[in-house]
């Protein structure tokens, strides 16, 4: 990933992500986030949690630069956002990998043309990237499943599907919306593995989940907890 539409890369940059004093309503009078403060750094892992409806979803699509902010400053990549021309936001949003809770799979396209199609949209011919998706595919577990449409993939297949299209143009930065909240506990712990195998291949991980258990199972983490509007960082165990 080249330095697109003039935007930096990471040298002399220590976070991905910054919020100062976020706030963001939708009716112009109930805050679903109330001045938010946090910075997500390079190489990080962490998880984003809280009741249903305390605003997961709204705080990653917020990250992902897809919603503007009520108040406050978001920064991305070291440039404010609301800085960037519309040519710098795409360049930076090809940065994030996003899991989507609904998956957004097409479904005329096969497993193996739904992770192809970020590197096909940006140009690139099959003769490059077909070999890496299907190590990807490989990778993920869906090595013999590549030809066929989602309608008949289970769940999981479905997750791992869209895990496998976050990831095919190496994101700088991981989004994942409840990444197993379609999945069994044992498909889970194996995401979750694949999860800690991205970030120690240098890619910052944030994760949206209510499942505590899942966390447990990964002390090391950051955890981002959203309660009543309010973001509460708790730093890894030591």
């Amino acid at each position: 990933m080249g330095g697109a539409a003039g935007l930096p890369h990471m040298k002399g940059i220590t976070f991905l992500v910054r919020f100062e004093n976020v706030s963001l309503s939708y009716d112009g009078e109930h805050a679903t986030l109330r001045d938010v403060n946090f910075a997500i750094e390079q190489h990080s892992f962490q998880f984003l949690t809280g009741p249903s409806g305390a605003g997961k979803t709204s705080l990653l699509r917020l990250m992902l630069m897809a919603l503007k902010p009520t108040s406050g400053q978001i920064s991305v990549f070291g440039r404010r956002v609301e800085t960037l021309s519309k040519p710098q936001l795409t360049a930076a949003r090809r940065r994030i990998g996003v899991v989507f809770q609904d998956f957004r799979l097409l479904d005329h396209l096969t497993v193996y043309d739904n992770v192809a199609l970020p590197l096909r949209v940006l140009g690139q011919p099959e003769s490059k990237y077909g070999p890496e998706v299907i190590e990807l595919l490989q990778w993920v577990g869906l090595g013999d499943r590549m030809r066929v449409l989602p309608a008949v993939l289970s769940g999981g297949e479905k997750q791992r599907t869209a895990i496998a299209r976050a990831l095919i143009g190496r994101p700088e930065l991981l989004l994942a919306d409840e990444p197993t909240g379609n999945v069994d506990p044992t498909l889970a712990r194996r995401l979750l593995r694949l999860f800690a195998e991205l970030h120690r291949s240098g890619t910052s991980v944030v994760i949206a989940t209510h499942d505590l258990g899942l966390m447990e199972q990964f002390a090391g983490a950051k955890r981002l907890v959203l309660a009543d509007g309010r973001l509460h960082v708790f730093e890894p165990h030591s």
